[in-house]
């Protein structure tokens, strides 16, 4: 694809191979195939984020990036195991009553953390997933939040206009809409880049579309 205005060129990097957590009950490995078992469809895939700014729908690329895909289903379904906030692994919806605890409006939305600090991990970390062409040019992207390399876990964040800075360095995973909810997120009160009354995520429920 043509290089937006603003960015520079981003390439396809190989997969690293990160540290497996000794304790992890899934050892580090966890598939597409073990997380959308039992979806009914052969369609696009797709998580429904009910929030309480209204329903986001988002297009998951599972092509581009099956690992991160992989991660996010099998934890929004309850499928992948996690370390909660008191450092218990449990296996049910971690997205489920969390909140968008980071907001900079016109920048990003981020949310994914059951402890709602922006500190929590699922106790395990998968590796970034760079495709050719992965540019942070619009609002809607869905990307993964990280602490540098190869350290993502279930903190995901959603773009509210382009951010070429980020090219290359985050994982992009999907696409949201409407445009409109994004911006009523994105428009809640802060202090600093910490929301005064957190968005919520009620739900996220994960399913195919019908080709």
């Amino acid at each position: 694809m043509p290089v937006p205005k603003g960015h520079r060129k981003v390439t396809a990097r190989p997969v690293a191979t990160v540290p497996v957590s000794p304790d992890d009950p899934a050892k580090g490995s966890f598939t597409l195939e073990e997380a959308t078992r039992g979806l009914p469809g052969t369609g696009a895939l797709v998580a429904e984020m009910r929030t309480d700014h209204g329903t986001l729908e988002c297009t998951l690329f599972e092509d581009r990036a099956p690992i991160t895909v992989a991660n996010f289903v099998g934890l929004a379904r309850g499928l992948r195991p996690w370390k909660n906030p008191k450092g218990e692994w449990v296996k049910k919806p971690a997205y489920d009553g969390t909140t968008f605890h980071r907001v900079i409006r016109g920048f990003m939305v981020q949310g994914g953390d059951p402890a709602g600090t922006g500190a929590g991990d699922p106790g395990y970390v998968i590796p970034d997933e760079i495709w050719e062409g992965a540019y942070h040019s619009e609002r809607g992207l869905l990307c993964m939040a990280n602490r540098g390399p190869n350290t993502n876990g279930m903190q995901f964040f959603i773009l509210d206009g382009a951010a070429p800075h980020l090219d290359g360095g985050y994982t992009i995973f999907g696409k949201c809409a409407p445009d409109s909810v994004i911006e009523k997120i994105a428009s809640t009160p802060v202090q600093g880049d910490r929301a005064v009354k957190p968005p919520k995520i009620l739900g996220v429920t994960i399913r195919r579309k019908a080709k």
